[in-house]
């Protein structure tokens, strides 16, 4: 997943202002208590970032691929 995608999937899912809050905000235990912001800017995988967000915020499964979109095989 390139960076603009994940950025993308984040407005689909959250919306704008609310995407930019919890991407700024929300801690991710799973990338060491930082933010998704952070992990990717510090070099972790884009797409193990965005599932980590959904887990986080509690997006449901089928929609962890994206807003419509098929998972990736």
């Amino acid at each position: 997943m390139r960076v603009s995608e994940f950025w993308q999937a984040v407005r689909d899912e959250f919306g704008e202002p609310y995407g930019q809050m919890v991407t700024r905000d929300l801690v991710l235990t799973e990338f060491g208590d930082r933010t998704s912001v952070q992990a990717i800017a510090s070099g972790e995988d884009t797409r193990a970032v965005w599932i980590a967000l959904c887990r986080a915020s509690d997006v449901p499964k089928s929609r962890w691929h994206g807003v419509g979109q098929l998972p990736q095989r």
